[in-house]
């Protein structure tokens, strides 16, 4: 009832919400892509501005009714979802090993990728809590569990779980937009590698792949939920029994090696 009765919170949602969708969407030509301007970005650029302390647009307490609006719309997207994968689960057996597969491609993404980058940074062990997932609740459990959220592996894990809620949705959104254009990759490959394990980034990626390709919109929405609930549901084992374990045997190969210099200079700094 505390959430029927906050009437500023649904009148700023209902002002922001028309807002975005007399802007619309935009396209704007970059290189051989088109980076897509959804809606969503306007209502989280909008929403953003609106929660800034200093404008006392809202108070803490009206903000953690927001959170709760939040949670409860994202129930209803599962449920549309759900909707979508129900009459397509023959459909969706018959990508097989594809959906399996995509779950690849978030361990390359984060370790292969990100730790390197994040040991040039001159990252310590920061860098094993910040890379060996998208870091999202279920990680961050993982990681307290096993070090400690008081832990270089702890700071790293809620540095990028931070990071990913305030960026995470606006960025994928663009990339998301930006590679469907480009037309290298299936729309179907796009749409399982946008299920990440959340749903907030899994909702701005497939919607900017679906603006991009508009006929397979229903299937792209269709097989990202498919595959972010193949994340929600085997991506902790596949992080707890994988990609820890890889990370930390990577971290103590290439720590020796990669931006050692840095993290020097900043230790240097630390106890000047």
């Amino acid at each position: 009832m505390e959430i029927l009765k906050s009437w500023k919170v649904h009148a700023f949602a209902l002002i922001i919400v028309v807002i975005s969708e007399m802007i619309g969407t935009k396209k704007v030509a970059l290189g051989p892509g088109v980076l897509l301007f959804l809606p969503m970005l306007y209502a989280m650029i909008i929403g953003a501005v609106i929660s800034l302390p200093k404008l006392k647009a809202l108070n803490l307490s009206e903000m953690n009714i927001s959170a709760k609006c939040l949670g409860i719309a994202t129930l209803m997207l599962i449920a549309k979802l759900g909707v979508l994968m129900g009459p397509n689960l023959v459909k969706l057996m018959q990508s097989g090993l594809a959906l399996s597969f995509q779950e690849v491609g978030h361990f390359f993404g984060t370790i292969i990728f990100g730790l390197p980058v994040a040991l040039a940074l001159g990252l310590g062990r920061e860098a094993i809590g910040a890379t060996y997932s998208i870091d999202r609740e279920p990680n961050i459990a993982i990681i307290a569990e096993k070090y400690g959220l008081d832990s270089p592996e702890g700071r790293g894990v809620m540095a990028v779980y931070i990071c990913g809620t305030l960026f995470g949705a606006v960025w994928l959104g663009f990339v998301a937009g930006f590679i469907a254009s480009l037309n290298i990759l299936h729309p179907y490959a796009l749409a399982m590698g946008a299920g990440v394990g959340s749903g907030s980034m899994m909702a701005a990626s497939s919607g900017a792949i679906a603006a991009a390709v508009p006929s397979m919109a229903k299937d792209i929405l269709m097989y990202a939920g498919a595959s972010n609930l193949l994340t929600s549901v085997i991506g902790v084992y596949f992080a707890l029994f994988v990609s820890l374990p890889v990370t930390v045997f990577l971290y103590e190969k290439l720590s020796p090696i990669i931006g050692v210099s840095q993290r020097r200079r900043i230790e240097g700094g630390k106890q000047a």
